[in-house]
């Protein structure tokens, strides 16, 4: 995998918009934000556009992506937000110019289908990690601002991760598994499926997450990933939190979260845990996703096993 330089402070940082936009003055609090964290900003033209739910066309997103990495005066790239419509931007998206360009690149949520992008084409190690509007405009808050800035400024980082202080992780199989780190939202996982853009799992350390999904749907997801042998395919599963799913529709009788996971990956024996605080969550933790992981399911840690980042110069 091809590793960005680590960032430093003074660097300049690209805030894009590649999904679904925001109020202007959510704009403006992120670049202010930004800036106090030490940082110059690079302002897309997606942060001021609008096309119904979406941050302006898709070109003009796709065109921020692009010109960012492009562009020698820009060290990083941070999304303001997530939402949706990312994956409408895939196909313009310049490969070759990202891979020859790599930089740090952070998001969650719908970012997630750029992560498995970039990663699989590109081969570029990227960070599953907090979003400015969505993370830091209100309260940052220190494990989620320390988390991220330890992975993207520290080329020596790895070693074991840690979720916030009395959040336990769950195990759902024991074992161990060794192997890149890959996935993200779980609704835009399975978007990828079918697509150029499938993610691949064979090998990997899978992470899912998401948020307001009820049980009943989590359940039909993972079921489309088991059937599309995507589950069984991986060295082990990692679940987030899924916040705010609990039942709201016609299924007030749904089983537990718990036990959705427990019927789809106890038959798999992979070894898998959830409640690891990533995502759609707070405090959030910052994974690099690419880089190798040995997931310790009996002891309930995470250990990456390389550093996420190059020395600068």
């Amino acid at each position: 995998m091809i590793k960005p330089k680590a960032l430093k402070f003074g660097d300049t940082l690209g805030l894009i918009a590649p999904a679904s936009n925001t109020t202007e003055e959510n704009v403006q609090r992120s670049i202010k934000k930004l800036v106090e964290l030490g940082f110059k900003v690079r302002e897309g033209k997606s942060l001021y556009k609008r096309h119904g739910f979406l941050a302006g066309d898709d070109q003009t997103r796709a065109q921020d992506i692009n010109e960012m990495f492009a562009d020698p005066e820009v060290d990083g790239i941070i999304c303001i937000r997530g939402g949706t419509g990312a994956p409408r931007i895939l196909e313009l998206l310049d490969y070759d110019v990202i891979k020859k360009n790599p930089k740090v690149f952070i998001g969650y949520s719908d970012i997630t289908v750029l992560h498995i992008a970039f990663n699989q084409i590109c081969n570029l190690v990227t960070f599953h990690g907090p979003m400015v509007s969505s993370n830091m405009i209100d309260d940052f808050d220190d494990y989620s601002k320390e988390g991220l800035f330890r992975l993207i400024m520290d080329p020596d980082a790895y070693g074991k991760l840690e979720n916030p202080e009395g959040e336990e992780i769950v195990t759902i199989n024991g074992g161990i598994g060794i192997g890149q780190l890959a996935g993200g939202c779980l609704a835009l996982v399975c978007s990828t499926l079918g697509t150029p853009y499938e993610i691949d799992t064979k090998g990997k350390i899978l992470v899912l997450e998401d948020l307001g999904e009820e049980p009943y749907k989590v359940d039909r997801m993972l079921n489309q990933l088991r059937l599309a042998g995507k589950l069984q395919e991986a060295n082990g599963i990692i679940l987030g939190t899924f916040e705010d799913s609990a039942p709201k529709g016609g299924y007030q009788d749904s089983q537990p979260m718990e036990e959705v996971f427990d019927d789809h990956l106890k038959r798999l024996g992979v070894p898998a845990i959830y409640n690891l605080r990533i995502g759609h969550c707070k405090p959030v933790m910052t994974i690099p996703l690419g880089v190798y992981a040995k997931l310790d399911a009996d002891k309930k840690e995470i250990h990456l096993l390389e550093n996420a980042t190059t020395r600068q110069g």
